[in-house]
């Protein structure tokens, strides 16, 4: 199997990337962002924690998790958001270890389902793909799940210019969300690929179907 783990710093391109290789390539995609709000459903457990960590003020009035209530209180306390990860990152990890658990299975036999295999004549691997998208994936000490890791580039500029203006932050918030993760830098030198998504789109997806023909071996 050919497990990718996607990741980069925040606002560098991972949507893109990830959504690129579903609809170009049919390949499965599991986002670690989608596990992280199921583990925060109403109801859950995890709620029920930060429910009694920091009460029923940290709701929305439907009963839904306020998250930019809690992105507040997380990303101005390192204690916090230490506390908050603890929660929700075993959830994740549980998640995506079903899946590649069935993804497995399916594809034990040699006649596995073409959807889960890369089918456009530019790839020249049949192996089983799917595609990890996890932000904190060295954070969160999920390398261990997959098999090659692809970094998504940007400058910090970048970054904070894209999330001003994708969740209207301000320049301070932009920049705490960015600290608080490991240096983009750090990251690409742990890279098998980096996808460089400083220039235009045109460019970040030529480089996407290079890095899809090329294997890694470990």
């Amino acid at each position: 199997m050919r497990l990718i783990g996607l990741t980069g710093g925040i606002a560098t391109g991972k949507t893109t990337v990830s959504e690129y290789l579903s609809n170009n390539y049919q390949i499965p995609i599991w986002d670690a962002d989608i596990y992280s709000r199921e583990a925060v459903n109403p109801g859950s457990g995890i709620l029920e924690n930060i429910i009694k960590r920091y009460g029923t003020n940290i709701l929305l009035p439907e009963g839904t998790l306020n998250r930019r209530k809690l992105g507040e209180i997380v990303f101005n306390n390192q204690t916090e958001l230490s506390w908050l990860e603890q929660q929700i990152h075993p959830y994740v990890r549980d998640r995506f270890c079903q899946n590649i658990q069935q993804f497995s299975v399916e594809n034990t036999t040699s006649d596995h389902k073409n959807h889960n295999n890369i089918t456009s004549p530019r790839a020249n691997s049949q192996l089983p793909t799917a595609v990890l998208v996890v932000p904190l994936l060295f954070e969160a000490k999920m390398t261990d799940l997959v098999t090659e890791i692809w970094v998504i580039y940007a400058s910090p500029q970048q970054q904070v210019e894209r999330l001003i203006k994708r969740d209207q932050l301000t320049q301070k918030q932009a920049y705490s969300r960015i600290n608080h993760q490991i240096p983009i830098q750090d990251k690409c030198q742990q890279a098998d690929v980096i996808l460089d998504n400083s220039s235009t789109q045109e460019a970040l997806l030529r480089q996407i179907d290079s890095a899809l023909l090329q294997e890694y071996f470990q």
